[in-house]
């Protein structure tokens, strides 16, 4: 537990707040909906940093009736007394003045999420009030600001016996382009927390009307049944995840993992709860000490013989999930964004607490050691398996870019930043786009029906598949754990399919595609969806197209009596012009940017619609039939 004397001079300042309010993106990265919910986050950091102090056990969110937000918790209370230096109430400092926290000294916050100490100030600056109630030392205070700027100071106003902070803010419609909380997006954060943070009670309710819930978030078994939340759709090659932890210089390390009969890996990270998306040392350290510890105990046990080549990291990581929690006193996270951990000294603490109490874990588990084992033994045959076919196809020319697959209508530009691929459903389709293309600079790849799941499927059968080899060879970077971005061929990849469920099927195939195997075509924003017109409303010469219901009943409003619409089924029904006109021509289409906000939840949701088993995929589709826009039946 940290020193309890939290008092007004564990506040430190550094800098006035300034230009938040000017450049919000500066300190939430953005103004849209991400933005939007990180306002929410960082107050719940607060909380949190009380959690992992030892001096909280309950925090509670509600989205109320008006769209505000409020954050209780029942820790210490920030500091009400007057600060020394300052000679102002120490709250007062922490929530308007940028920089001022009690994280820097390391004596009230050992660890600590919210390392900057911009949280709260920022909150207030962009918000259209924030009210701060803090209980503490047997009174309740209270302290009110507008669009950053103190209107009513600190003031007792009754007495109590508990202690805690609440926040009450709502989000200022000035800055955001929305100030609509997602209440889905709030609740998978704070149930992560809660596996995070073993034992704290987290109560979220939504008041809107229509969209009342309440959840409890509470975890009891911590980062373990996170893995096991994780594989509630997938199949697991032991009972229950293997546990590791441990503590070396003031860093604590968990880790929670299980295999499973997934072909992909599920490897998640978070330091002091900051999920680190990028990975860093941590993540280097653990895949280290995993490859060296299965590879000495197979090599001890005879699974591997004295002949044997070693198990890659791919290998031994095939099918894995794992959750990688630490929690560090002086991270250093590198960029903006907290999302890769640069500590070097932290890859040799991760190497030396995981490849210790791994062995000790599979000496004393010989039955679920013999399943990890042969389980990297499967991969390892696999991978020679997909080598043999990768090089089968490099020897046809396919993989090196030496021979284009020969349906690719390619484009004359060379400038990779400047070219795109539209990725076709159908030859007629494939035709249309061929002949109303600019062809300087937009390459066509038709795909002739459905390509394989590879949600289903290990890489050598993949590469097997001629369609998915003809799109492997067409963007250039190869695939899986080969894959070059440097070497990819367009920067705008995008799918155009019809507007019905065979389209969305194959999108979503391609997608999984991408995801699994070029995951950095995605998250360097390559990859895009064509969006179609549905409809065409025509009267005399004019005509208008619509992109939903709502554009074509206003399209029959202003083209008036004797208006005729033709719904398009595919887009084999447009003629060339008309489909450059609506859906090829930058300057007048409509496509939409594919991106992984939350690369867990893709994760799940690709292994619950793609993968093996049916019940989990049917319970998804019964609790979100009512919310589908557009289903051709």
């Amino acid at each position: 537990m940290e020193d309890s004397n939290y008092s007004a001079d564990n506040i430190q300042v550094l800098e006035g707040l300034q230009a938040v309010r000017k450049r919000p993106g500066m300190y939430i990265g953005s103004t849209d909906a991400r933005g939007l919910h990180h306002l929410v986050y960082e107050v719940v950091d607060n909380s949190i940093d009380e959690v992992m102090a030892g001096y909280c056990t309950e925090i509670g969110i509600t989205i109320n009736k008006d769209g505000s937000c409020t954050v209780w918790d029942n820790g210490r209370g920030i500091p009400t007394g007057m600060h020394e230096k300052y000679q102002r109430p120490a709250v007062e400092l922490v929530v308007t003045t940028l920089h001022a926290g009690g994280k820097f000294d390391r004596k009230s916050y050992k660890v600590s999420g919210g390392l900057h100490g911009v949280g709260l100030s920022v909150v207030n600056a962009l918000s259209q009030y924030l009210e701060t109630t803090v209980c503490q030392q047997g009174k309740v205070y209270s302290m009110r600001c507008e669009r950053g700027i103190m209107t009513s100071p600190l003031k007792a106003i009754k007495t109590t016996e508990r202690t805690g902070t609440r926040q009450h803010f709502m989000p200022d419609p000035e800055i955001f382009e929305d100030v609509t909380f997602d209440a889905d997006v709030l609740a998978h954060h704070f149930q992560d927390l809660a596996y995070l943070n073993r034992g704290v009670k987290i109560t979220f309710r939504d008041l809107r009307e229509g969209k009342e819930r309440e959840e409890i978030f509470h975890a009891e078994g911590g980062i373990v049944e996170f893995v096991e939340h994780l594989n509630k759709s997938k199949t697991a090659m032991h009972e229950k995840p293997i546990y590791l932890t441990c503590e070396r210089d003031d860093v604590v390390v968990e880790v929670a993992m299980q295999y499973t009969d997934a072909y992909s890996e599920s490897v998640f990270s978070y330091v002091n709860n900051i999920n680190t998306i990028e990975g860093g040392t941590h993540v280097m350290g653990f895949r280290a000490a995993l490859t060296r510890t299965m590879n000495d105990y197979a090599r001890a046990n005879k699974f591997l013989k004295e002949n044997d080549e070693n198990l890659s990291g791919e290998d031994v990581r095939e099918g894995l999930t794992a959750i990688i929690s630490l929690k560090v006193p002086e991270p250093q996270f590198e960029g903006q964004t907290k999302t890769r951990l640069g500590n070097s000294e932290i890859k040799g603490i991760m190497e030396s607490c995981v490849n210790e109490q791994f062995s000790t874990f599979l000496d004393e588990n010989p039955k679920v050691a013999e399943a990890c084992v042969k389980r990297g033994i499967l991969a390892f045959q696999a991978r020679e398996a997909a080598k043999k076919a990768r090089e089968l196809t490099r020897r046809k020319g396919l993989l090196e870019g030496g021979g284009l697959p020969g349906k690719l209508a390619d484009c004359q530009e060379k400038d990779a930043s400047k070219c795109e691929l539209y990725i076709v459903e159908g030859d007629s389709a494939g035709g249309s786009a061929k002949q109303g293309r600019d062809r300087v600079f937009q390459a066509i790849l038709p795909l002739r029906g459905k390509i394989l799941n590879v949600e289903k499927a290990r890489l050598d059968k993949i590469l097997k598949n001629q369609e998915i080899r003809n799109l492997i060879t067409a963007i250039g970077g190869g695939v899986g754990a080969d894959f070059d971005i440097e070497k990819v061929r367009y920067h705008k990849i995008i799918i155009m399919t019809d507007a019905d469920v065979d389209g969305a099927h194959i999108s979503t195939l391609l997608l999984t595609l991408f995801f699994r195997y070029m995951r950095q075509l995605i998250d360097a924003g390559f990859v895009y969806l064509a969006m179609p017109p549905l409809y065409k409303v025509a009267r005399g010469g004019k005509e208008i197209y619509a992109y939903n219901e709502r554009e074509r009943e206003a399209a029959l409003e202003q083209l008036g009596k004797g208006a005729t619409v033709q719904r398009y089924k595919g887009l084999g029904e447009m003629n060339p012009q008309q489909l450059w006109d609506t859906t090829m021509d930058p300057a007048s289409r409509m496509v939409k940017k594919i991106t992984i906000e939350d690369a867990m939840r893709a994760d799940e949701l690709f292994t619950i619609l793609m993968g093996d088993q049916v019940e989990p995929r049917r319970r998804f589709i019964t609790t979100h039939a009512r919310e589908v826009e557009n289903l051709d039946i």
